[in-house]
């Protein structure tokens, strides 16, 4: 996040200073509320006019990053949503190291995101073929659907076969028949 800031001064009417003409409040509704890097700048406008119409700076910031989680750190930080009276505790006893719980406390805070998993394509050796019909190259790929694997998806190479959902997870993978696991994966 930058440390860069900018200032506006608001009143209590929910209008901003124009620091461009300092010609007085604008209404919020104004394409672009004008606003200064200069925080003295500000807040000596927001002295000169408090008594007429009342005023007050407002810092505008960057909102922070959201963290990328595994589901497993996502439920730990979920849990300490649930867990109102002592958050920092419940993260705590639910993470192995300082590192962990120092990245599920800024998640706490800051928000999250649970990370995608890598999805790959499994080529079967030996099947790329000359497809007349698809007019190119194309391969038979293994994939999972409803739960079952089947070594007869075609597509015309590994965009396509994405293109086509022929994706599987790496605990697909692990947990798939040993001819599947022979399969040279790739990542997409």
């Amino acid at each position: 996040m930058s440390e860069e800031k900018l200032y506006m001064v608001k009143n209590d009417e929910g209008k901003y200073w124009d620091f461009s003409a300092n010609s007085g409040f604008w209404s919020s509704e104004i394409a672009y509320p004008t606003t200064t890097i200069r925080k003295k700048q500000a807040e000596r406008v927001a002295e000169l006019v408090a008594g007429e119409r009342g005023g007050h700076v407002v810092t505008l910031v960057e909102e922070p990053k959201k963290v990328v989680l595994t589901k497993e750190q996502a439920e730990i930080v979920e849990g300490a949503h649930d867990d109102n009276n002592f958050p920092a505790s419940y993260i705590s006893d639910h993470t192995g190291s300082s590192y962990k719980e120092k990245l599920l406390m800024n998640a706490y805070v800051n928000g999250w995101t649970v990370e995608k998993p890598k999805r790959y394509v499994l080529p079967m050796p030996g099947t790329d073929y000359h497809n007349y019909q698809m007019h190119g190259s194309a391969q038979y790929y293994a994939v999972k659907e409803t739960g079952n694997w089947r070594p007869d998806a075609i597509a015309l190479g590994a965009d396509d076969a994405v293109k086509h959902g022929y994706t599987v997870t790496q605990s697909d993978i692990d947990a798939a028949p040993a001819w599947v696991r022979a399969s040279r994966s790739l990542c997409k």
